[in-house]
């Protein structure tokens, strides 16, 4: 009996170890596969930068495919990071639905051989190496506050959010709270409500309306995500109160063109199909070792030029620009 319960022991040990214990995958020779896994599927914004990711492709060879689910919720992401691991995929690159809830799935992986990055919105740290964001967290979040402050002055507004676990867009909300009450400039400004679209372009119209309706008083909406803030132009535009709520937050700025030049929304962009492109070069030098994630290391990505990895293994594309009646031309999506 006492042998017996020495190697039930070991055996728990080993389960506990091989569950916990993340292995590095040793460098390839040359290009892998890199499987790109999007919030959501019918996404545009998600479209573009793959387009992206397959110029890149193009230019240094392997392979991008891209899968994603139809619903944006963590559980239906972990059923495609399971499907590209069978794939024998070499890099996972995901924006994460949920930080945490994607996490044990991503680890998995890891131990599997396939590398992980994130792109877009993160996950936690230590189920992926790098995170490619499109800018700087707390510079889209001023620079929405920045907006909605000059569009609407003081009074009272209210953020549309897609989800209420999306990873970047509750660190926006968070730097957003910390300001206005901090920071004397935004001393007039109060913020009412927190909604959330579901990633979903009618329940963003329901809710912009909703808004309205509970608060008539209220000035203007940030909206945080690229469905969002369209769906929610249209839906102010159809009921008449687009001209009495001032919108700002992040869109392709094509998507919102005719608004930004009527001076009834503001848009905070980047180019996204960089964004799929630098995710790809990133990918394609941590799984032949030229990068292991480590801050201070830099790697080239063709017509974008060279990057540095930061704290934690951020890249970050570049920063932000908020679009205007004068520089809409500027973007292409």
């Amino acid at each position: 009996m006492k042998n017996a319960s020495k190697y039930l022991r070991a055996a728990i040990m080993c389960t506990v170890l091989s569950s916990s214990t993340v292995f590095a995958a040793e460098p390839t020779k040359g290009p892998v596969t890199v499987g790109f896994l999007p919030k959501l599927d019918t996404d545009p914004y998600f479209q573009v930068a793959q387009s992206g990711a397959e110029e890149a492709q193009r230019e240094i060879g392997g392979k991008a495919i891209r899968e994603a689910p139809s619903q944006a919720t963590a559980e239906a992401q972990i059923e495609f990071i399971n499907n590209l691991v069978a794939q024998k995929v070499g890099v996972i690159a995901i924006a994460g639905n949920d930080a945490n809830a994607v996490a044990p799935a991503l680890k998995r992986a890891i131990q599997q051989g396939v590398r992980v990055i994130s792109y877009d919105s993160d996950v936690a740290p230590d189920a992926r190496t790098l995170f490619i964001n499109q800018a700087k967290g707390d510079s889209l979040a001023a620079m929405m506050l920045d907006s909605m402050h000059n569009m609407i002055g003081e009074g009272e507004f209210a953020i549309l959010s897609s989800t209420p676990t999306a990873t970047n867009q509750n660190a926006w909300i968070d730097f957003m709270k910390a300001k206005l009450s901090s920071d004397p400039k935004y001393a007039g400004m109060k913020l009412v409500q927190i909604a959330y679209g579901q990633e979903s372009e009618q329940i963003n119209q329901q809710q912009a309306l909703a808004l309205v309706e509970a608060f008539p008083n209220l000035k203007g909406i940030i909206i945080p995500a690229g469905i969002g803030l369209p769906a929610a132009a249209r839906a102010l535009e159809q009921a008449g109160r687009i001209d009495k709520v001032k919108l700002t937050g992040l869109a392709p700025a094509t998507l919102i063109k005719k608004y930004i030049q009527a001076g009834q929304t503001q848009d905070i962009w980047w180019n996204v199909k960089d964004l799929g492109y630098l995710t790809y070069y990133a990918a394609q030098a941590l799984a032949q070792g030229k990068i292991t994630g480590k801050e201070g290391e830099t790697f080239d990505a063709g017509r974008l030029g060279k990057f540095t990895i930061g704290e934690r293994g951020e890249v970050v594309l570049g920063p932000a620009r908020i679009v205007t009646p004068q520089n809409v031309g500027d973007f292409a999506f």
